[in-house]
């Protein structure tokens, strides 16, 4: 593959990337909500409840400063509670008005993304996860020898 090919490969991805982070940021202020709300709220429906903080935070990939304001912001509108679990963990927990803007914001946007994906065959839905998993994880091997290399000063 050529240098140039494999650029404007990759700036295909980028673009199209950027392009769903903005269709879901355009889709949170339509419906009035925080894009970390949002996140918070999608990864509490998407795991389940209760929640545990560690899993928002493993799901989101944002700043653990980011979701602790987030979640504080959450906390004081009424959104949702922490509970301690165990030593120093946290579970998160939707109170109802949580429930129901988890219904009017989150939840409409998981129906969206389900009716996309149940429009494609189901062999387009297995390559298509197929290859962002195989990305994703060529990547990171390639991430952790980067750091490796960088730890033995080479």
């Amino acid at each position: 593959m050529s240098v140039e090919r494999a650029v404007t490969s990759l700036q295909r991805i980028n673009y199209l990337t950027a392009e769903i982070d903005a269709a879901y940021h355009d889709a949170a202020k339509k419906m009035g909500i925080s894009d970390s709300a949002m996140q918070i709220l999608y990864a509490v429906c998407n795991y389940g409840e209760p929640c545990p903080l560690t899993e928002v935070t493993r799901l989101l990939g944002i700043s653990k400063q980011t979701i602790n304001s987030a979640l504080r912001k959450l906390e004081s509108e009424g959104i949702l509670y922490l509970k301690p679990f165990g030593l120093k963990k946290k579970m998160i927990y939707l109170t109802p008005l949580g429930k129901s803007l988890a219904q009017q914001t989150v939840l409409r946007l998981i129906e969206i993304e389900n009716e996309i994906l149940d429009s494609w065959s189901k062999e387009d839905q297995e390559i298509y996860v197929s290859l962002m998993k195989r990305f994703l994880d060529q990547f990171n091997e390639k991430i952790d020898r980067l750091e490796k290399k960088e730890e033995d000063g080479t």
